[in-house]
């Protein structure tokens, strides 16, 4: 009997004892239900701010016909009547122009006397605008002003005591943060969804002066423009684009951080205009080839491939081939870092630039200019002249006329590439401008066939070459001698 009773109790710690550790690893589990956040009051908090934001267009059916099919503009009246456009004798109220209605997307409110944030994408082109706030009050906006650099806009309504957001701080956003995003997508209003913050200080193509926060949040047509909170509740980003294959979400979101919106909120609310930092030189990435080639331990950088005439970097004495390593005590490790942070700089600023030129550090110091309206050049197709003899590279090069010279600096020019040998390993082609090899530059064919000469073997040099009017860097290796 005592041994029965002494097995039972034995029996009864084992149980325990399972009992105690399943409820150690519970309370420990990332994946317990204590560890998830619960967005219920956030989203109670702040939804009274984030409005939904829909545009008006005025058009009538003649005209559009007429633009399209290249009609006459001065038709009799009769034939305007049945387009919906009124005649010389009609009066607007018979025959208004056709307007189209469409909820395009979100915004929040930043001021309490009616300021809201938004896309420029929403509102571009609108006649008009119209808000419907959260109590269902629809109020006609203004476009105090808009930047399409960074598809910004920045609204006003008349009214007064609205539910501002609270704004964040984005610089401190990390990785893996919870985030959540409100809403029309698809013209439901009032939509949340959540997820994580997957990756900061994304470039995307055409789009070098913003710094996007990428997410995992389900972001769909109609959600642009509306906030992204972290779980403080306050606004980190403005929800903008989606990279898609099919239309919809796909799990990757791009947000505009607060901190560059409320920079240009407040620009275009005071100046109604936007000015950004500008250099004026031409970068590209810098690979492991290029590192090699630059002599560098680390692919890393902005490597200025050429210079704006005139711009704030000649001037402040920044060459072509310079590796761009900090800015203003940033790191650089991205060709991509560099515009964005340039952009925030007010013109006029002295910054402090960290570069390696011929292996060597060195620190320059530069006054920023104003971005200028039409910042990227476009050069024209590169003329033929008769050819010269092949050389190490396996190329033909010529020399540049005047016109060409003025146009690309110096340089020679690329006839002809011979397969398989040097010059075509490294990705020279018909065309192309060579204008620097191993940081000596070309001002002639004999300069040209001297510094090829002259190269040493089995390493690689960095090459400038000019291909249709934008200079680059590639890497060079000769094997022979």
């Amino acid at each position: 009997m005592m041994k029965q009773n002494r097995h039972s109790m034995n029996l009864l710690n084992t149980h325990s004892f399972y009992a105690i550790l399943l409820l150690c690893l519970s309370l420990f589990s990332p994946l317990s239900l204590g560890s998830l956040p619960d967005f219920t009051e956030l989203v109670q908090e702040t939804s009274p701010s984030v409005v939904n934001i829909a545009t008006i267009k005025h058009g009538n059916q003649y005209g559009e016909l007429a633009e399209r099919y290249n009609l006459p503009q001065d038709v009799p009246d009769i034939f305007r009547h049945f387009f919906g456009q009124p005649g010389q004798g009609q009066g607007r109220g018979q025959n208004q122009p056709r307007q189209e209605k469409s909820s395009l997307g979100s915004g929040f409110i930043i001021s309490s006397d009616g300021y809201i944030l938004t896309n420029n994408h929403v509102v571009q082109g609108a006649d008009e605008i119209i808000v419907r706030l959260s109590d269902r009050r629809e109020l006609s906006a203004q476009l105090i002003g808009a930047d399409e650099r960074a598809d910004l806009a920045l609204l006003k309504v008349k009214a007064t005591g609205l539910p501002e957001v609270s704004l964040g701080n984005s610089d401190e956003l990390k990785v893996g943060e919870w985030v959540l995003a409100i809403g029309s997508p698809f013209g439901f209003d009032y939509s949340v969804t959540a997820g994580i913050v997957s990756a900061i200080g994304r470039s995307l193509p055409n789009e070098s002066y913003v710094p996007f926060i990428q997410t995992d949040v389900a972001i769909n047509p109609g959600n642009s423009g509306g906030p992204l909170f972290n779980l403080e509740g306050d606004v980190i980003g403005i929800n903008s684009q989606i990279y898609t294959r099919s239309g919809g979400f796909m799990g990757v979101s791009f947000a505009i951080p607060i901190s560059v919106a409320i920079d240009v909120a407040e620009q275009l609310k005071d100046k109604g205009k936007v000015s950004r930092g500008w250099l004026g030189v031409v970068i590209q990435e810098v690979n492991k080839d290029l590192a090699e080639s630059f002599g560098l331990k680390q692919a890393k950088g902005a490597l200025v491939a050429q210079l704006v005439p005139g711009s704030p970097a000649e001037a402040g004495g920044l060459l072509s081939g310079d590796i761009i390593t900090a800015f203003n005590g940033q790191d650089i490790n991205l060709s991509s870092d560099l515009p964005h942070r340039v952009g925030r700089i007010k013109p006029g600023s002295i910054a402090r630039l960290s570069i390696v030129r011929n292996g060597k550090a060195k620190v320059i110091k530069l006054e920023i200019g104003a971005l200028p309206d039409g910042d990227n050049q476009k050069l024209g197709a590169v003329p033929q002249k008769p050819t010269q003899k092949l050389n190490r590279l396996g190329v033909v090069v010529t020399e540049l006329n005047a016109q060409q010279k003025r146009s690309y600096g110096e340089g020679v020019l690329v006839q002809k590439v011979d397969n398989g040998r040097a010059g075509a390993m490294a990705g020279i082609v018909r065309g192309d401008i060579i204008s620097m090899i191993y940081g000596e530059r070309i001002q002639s064919i004999d300069d040209f066939n001297r510094i090829v000469e002259a190269l040493p073997n089995g390493r690689s040099v960095p090459m400038q070459i000019v291909r249709r009017g934008a200079a680059m860097f590639i890497p060079l290796r000769l094997m022979d001698k």
